[in-house]
């Protein structure tokens, strides 16, 4: 047994509380359990205790033996001086307070239901199942799981939010700017996102907005901040970038990155790093303002029209600048434009309108509806669980439950984990 659960058991008072005493006989009544720290210092805080009929105000500190509290040191740290209970699941030794207090202690062993320390037992001695709850998770009631997986939705929006803002801070609050560094990043996908992400750092959105009216100078500064200009080729579309290149890179004091930092390797030709980067030229200079035009659209198929680009004349025959190809438009696919929406388009979103001070969660929970469901082997995992997934909003919930919640065992703090425990 771990103390997060006695945590759990205190937070949800889930045992029995008619005539409660303390190891001295004193009688308890719980008022105000208290509000759960998951900082330093007493385990939940500015509590109201009735204890002996006088009430106390303070804070309830929890462990599986009344020892800890010595073990813990606690009666050397002033945080605790204002204990008013001791909350332990067995008792082994009397615990005083400055001044020679006695300390009261309430032992929850016999007032915990076998039934709810035999499944969290189930639940923490698993070690061979995928998750802990693998063999109750598709018992569960499907009115829970759904709202559950809406709240896992947008804590992984959170999450996502926090890069965001990092981003935002480092370009001065300029979603635009903050748009076209996470593309990249995301048009690299998963192989290529880092490289990607860096190339997009390394030019300041100012210049982007200069240039991208311009295909021809727009291809060249990224090619050229990519590295794939620095090559001695007698090709003659290399030869007018590197040369209009040379030219920005005078101009605007630009170091490029190394070719070797993107990834050919074991890649389909469509998901090239020289491919990614042609689309993203077109795409900006199709769009001037894309960031405004993406915030107004929550239609699937207004977001398909508006991202759905092709390559310029060159690379509709071209992977590399080196060897030709059969034509081919290399237009943005709709599963890859998804990869966009999920990843992209609705976290910024979702920062955007929280800084203007109110997010439409159904709009975004619909446009993930609308959205086949991702393939992965999580998403396969869960499938042979019984749990399947209708669309992108499902799958993006799953990955988070699996992600933060089972991986590291946070059961107490799932709600799937809350009704197995609860279950009779």
């Amino acid at each position: 047994m771990k103390e997060d659960f006695l945590h759990h058991i205190w937070k949800y008072q889930l045992f029995e509380k008619e005539r409660l005493y303390s190891i001295e006989n004193e009688v308890i009544h719980i008022l105000k359990p208290g509000m759960h720290n998951r900082n330093a210092g007493p385990d939940f805080l500015n509590a109201k205790i009735e204890i002996n009929h006088q009430i106390w105000v303070g804070n309830v500190e929890i462990h599986l033996k009344s020892s800890d509290w010595y073990a813990h040191h606690h009666e050397n740290d002033v945080n605790y001086d204002a204990t008013i209970l001791h909350v332990v699941y067995e008792y082994d030794v009397a615990v005083y307070l400055k001044g020679n207090t006695m300390l009261s202690t309430l032992v929850l062993k016999d007032l915990i239901a076998p039934s709810l320390l035999s499944n969290y037992l189930q639940l923490s001695n698993v070690t061979k199942n995928w998750i802990p709850c693998g063999v109750q998770v598709s018992t569960l009631d499907s009115f829970l799981f759904s709202n559950w997986k809406e709240r896992l939705f947008f804590e992984r929006l959170e999450r996502k939010a926090v890069f965001i803002d990092a981003l935002l801070v480092h370009q001065n609050n300029d979603f635009e700017a903050v748009l076209f560094q996470l593309l990249a990043k995301n048009f690299g996908l998963k192989v290529n996102s880092e490289a990607f992400l860096a190339l997009s750092k390394s030019i300041h959105f100012s210049i982007v907005r200069k240039v991208r009216a311009n295909e021809h100078q727009f291809m060249a500064l990224l090619f050229g901040q990519a590295g794939f200009l620095a090559e001695e080729l007698q090709e003659t579309h290399h030869l007018t970038l590197k040369k209009e290149y040379a030219y920005l890179q005078h101009k605007y004091a630009l170091q490029p990155l190394l070719k070797q930092q993107f990834s050919f390797f074991r890649m389909r030709p469509n998901n090239f790093p020289t491919v990614r980067i042609a689309q993203l030229v077109s795409l900006y200079h199709l769009h001037q303002n894309l960031f405004s035009k993406l915030m107004q659209v929550s239609k699937i198929e207004d977001f398909y029209s508006l991202i759905s680009v092709s390559v310029s004349s060159f690379w509709q025959n071209h992977y590399t600048f080196e060897t030709i190809s059969k034509k081919s438009t290399k237009r943005l696919t709709k599963s890859f434009i998804d990869l966009l929406i999920i990843n992209t388009i609705i976290p910024l979103k979702f920062v955007y309108e929280k800084n203007r001070g109110g997010v439409d969660e159904v709009e975004m929970i619909s446009v993930l509806n609308q959205l086949k469901p991702e393939k992965n082997s999580i998403i396969s995992k869960f499938e042979t669980l019984q749990i399947t997934s209708k669309s992108a909003f499902d799958t993006q919930s799953l990955l988070e439950l699996k992600n933060n919640y089972c991986a590291p065992k946070r059961c107490l703090e799932c709600a799937i984990g809350s009704a197995i425990l609860s279950k009779k």
